[in-house]
């Protein structure tokens, strides 16, 4: 699929571009996210927000970092529901992108040639090391990808792995620290060999 079938030739304006922020759990994603959001307002840029109306953890609507930063926003069922309600904004920010399904790149493709900064947060790999939803082909067509690291929660090591605590193989599986650890390679391998 090339850039230039997925938006039609009246739509492409002008400078826009895409921006991925990726790693695991704990490591910063979300904070990111809102950091450069809240600088695009601080320019006086008007900012839509969007995240997946099944993530509900810390508010309803808001994005909320797990240090409890906030920022309004807005949830969505489908990502097809971004472009509907992005408007005439400059830029267009989107958490938790791993949920959403592979339309989600199209989507963010024709807001970027309508001239908009798309910025993405999301997971990169799912509970089991795989790349997670459509993450890869995000980081893929992305002008940036910003990977960022958590610390493992075994030894101390720059991790990037996001550990499941449970036996749940539920792909989607909400959940905080209870549920989840950031661990660094060696020690994701070695709880994943012990569990199975």
């Amino acid at each position: 699929m090339f850039v230039e079938q997925l938006v039609p030739k009246g739509e492409r304006k002008g400078a826009g571009w895409i921006e991925v922020i990726c790693g695991s759990m704990f490591s910063g994603k979300t904070e990111e996210l809102i950091r450069r959001l809240n600088r695009a307002l601080i320019a006086k840029q008007t900012v839509e927000i969007f995240k997946p109306a099944l993530d509900t953890r810390y508010h309803e609507s808001d994005v909320v970092s797990h240090n409890e930063n906030a920022i309004r926003s807005t949830p969505v069922q489908f990502a097809n529901d971004i472009t509907l309600l992005s408007g005439n904004c400059d830029v267009v920010g989107i958490d938790e992108a791993q949920f959403f399904d592979d339309s989600l790149v199209e989507v963010c493709v024709s807001l970027a040639a309508s001239g908009k900064r798309v910025i993405i947060a999301g997971l990169d790999m799912d509970f089991e090391g795989n790349p997670f939803g459509p993450m890869p082909n995000l980081m893929a067509i992305a002008e940036y990808v910003t990977k960022v690291h958590a610390i493992c929660m075994k030894c101390g090591a720059l991790a990037s792995y996001s550990y499941r605590l449970t036996d749940n193989k539920q792909k989607v599986m909400l959940g905080e620290q209870t549920t989840y650890e950031a661990r660094c390679r060696k020690c994701f391998l070695e709880g994943q060999s012990k569990k199975g």
